[in-house]
């Protein structure tokens, strides 16, 4: 159900990201939230909100995006009301993303704060499992609704990865009641930011630290309550904006949201805040930033390899190989070697180690210095 009779639920998809390390696919009049990386025929967009609509329905699912971005994403995608694709101000990390959010909420929902229960999710993830996630989903908006804390997805994690932040329960930690669909809920004690190959496997090793999906639940008003108590830097803007939306000033608005510090929504707020629950979910999970997690997200073939568009690959292993325009359009072909990913596109040839995957970024910033019209 999208709501109880005491609750309006809301999802809001953050997606401000510009998708730099998907470069030579991604560019800027094609942002990686657009682009079908996870679904053969959906970008990832509308298979976010494809996910949540089952729970949540489209006219209460919004997109939080830039200014860069916010008309490519309103005409690219036929899921999510226009109207309902929401522009910040500036850049401000998740935490400006969400303030923006909540006041929005505030200004222009005729309902109370305690009313209103937020899903925050992302365009970039791959869900392996709709049907756990979206139980998932259910259970975290309940113990948001039940215990008036902030929520967060603890993933069960399946490899030592570096890349991610994790998630530390209490030793011996007991399920909060009303825990559903068998997927307890537990007060977080710790947060623990990419750790070294060596820190995540003694993290593993406890049985007690998860994944950060970066998928948030709670009521709005136990977000400004705990903001207030924890971080006011984000209380006041909150409503600050809130009231600049009713009186329809777009510079004060403009002003508030530029006073903000750029923070991720972890460090600015739940690293400090006391009601901090995780619900512990399984389903295969992975946040697709990079060319790496792209191998991850396909089969493989008996090598390793992941071919995409058709090329040629001989005796290569362990490889990403992407041709954009298809074997009928350009002939591509990878020979002798390992661990590397291919991408080339009508103007564009990256190659790239599958473990400097996240370097893409540093070399877009180059090609930016230099005026590179392939961005």
């Amino acid at each position: 159900m999208a709501s109880t009779s005491k609750f309006t639920r809301v999802a809001i998809i953050m997606a401000g990201g510009a998708g730099e390390r998907f470069w030579p696919l991604s560019r800027r009049e094609r942002p990686k939230q657009l682009l079908a990386l996870t679904h053969p025929t959906r970008s990832m967009l509308e298979e976010a909100a494809r996910l949540v609509e089952p729970v949540i329905p489209p006219d209460r699912v919004y997109v939080v995006t830039s200014r860069e971005l916010v008309d490519l994403i309103r005409k690219g995608q036929s899921v999510i009301p226009p109207e309902n694709v929401l522009c910040e101000p500036a850049r401000r990390n998740t935490s400006g993303c969400l303030v923006f959010a909540a006041a929005h909420f505030m200004a222009r929902m005729d309902v109370a704060p305690e009313s209103i229960v937020m899903a925050v999710v992302t365009a970039d993830h791959r869900i392996g499992d709709a049907k756990a996630y979206r139980a998932t989903i259910r259970t975290a908006l309940a113990m948001a609704e039940q215990h008036a804390t902030l929520g967060v997805v603890g993933i069960a994690p399946t490899r030592p990865e570096t890349g991610y932040g994790y998630i530390e329960i209490p030793v011996g930690a007991k399920p909060l009641a009303g825990s559903a669909d068998g997927l307890p809920t537990y007060p977080v004690i710790r947060f623990r930011e990419k750790p070294s190959r060596e820190q995540a496997e003694r993290l593993i090793e406890t049985g007690r630290c998860f994944w950060n999906s970066g998928m948030f639940f709670w009521r709005l008003s136990t977000f400004l309550s705990e903001a207030e108590r924890a971080s006011p830097d984000l209380a006041w803007p909150t409503r600050e904006l809130a009231d600049a939306m009713r009186r329809g000033d777009e510079r004060h608005v403009q002003t508030i949201f530029e006073s903000m510090e750029d923070q991720p929504i972890d460090i600015a707020l739940l690293e400090r805040a006391q009601r901090v629950v995780m619900t512990r979910s399984s389903f295969p999970w992975d946040d697709v930033g990079s060319w790496d997690a792209l191998h991850r997200a396909h089969p493989c073939d008996e090598k390793g390899n992941v071919a995409i568009g058709g090329p040629v690959l001989l005796d290569a292993e362990d490889c990403l190989v992407y041709n954009e325009a298809g074997a009928e359009q350009m002939a591509v072909a990878v020979i002798g070697v390992e661990g590397l990913v291919v991408v080339a596109t009508r103007d564009g040839v990256l190659v790239v180690p599958r473990e400097r995957a996240q370097d893409v970024k540093r070399a877009v910033g180059m090609l930016h210095e230099r005026g590179a019209k392939q961005l």
